[in-house]
């Protein structure tokens, strides 16, 4: 048995989406500035987009399909578009934040002003 020859199957895709998805879950929680929690974002977002690809795949499909097999990766191109709007309001956010108190740790976000 050579894993260089190896075929890589559906389950090695989805167990680097699972990372993916964990290591990004524990940078969210982990972390304290507000970029950081988007990198963590961003490597949940990925995450999924790793397992709708996979999901996707043509490994799954056994018999004749209507579509084209384009569902995941139209899904992942849905979810990209997703993450930069929410990259460029988050980023926009942290900047105000940063201009109002001199520092972008989101423990320091917990007055609200009118």
């Amino acid at each position: 048995m050579n894993l260089l020859t190896e075929p890589i199957g559906i389950s090695h895709y989805l167990a680097v989406g699972a990372v993916m998805f964990v290591a990004g879950a524990v940078c969210m929680a982990t972390k304290r500035n507000a970029l950081g929690i988007l990198m963590g974002i961003e490597l949940v977002l990925n995450g999924a987009n790793v397992n709708f690809v996979a999901f996707s795949s043509e490994y799954l499909r056994s018999g004749p399909r209507a579509s084209l097999g384009l569902d995941g990766q139209l899904i992942a191109l849905f979810v990209i578009v997703l993450a930069a709007a929410e990259a460029a309001v988050a980023l926009a956010i942290a900047l105000n934040f940063y201009n109002n108190h001199a520092t972008i740790d989101v423990d320091r976000a917990d007055d609200l002003k009118g």
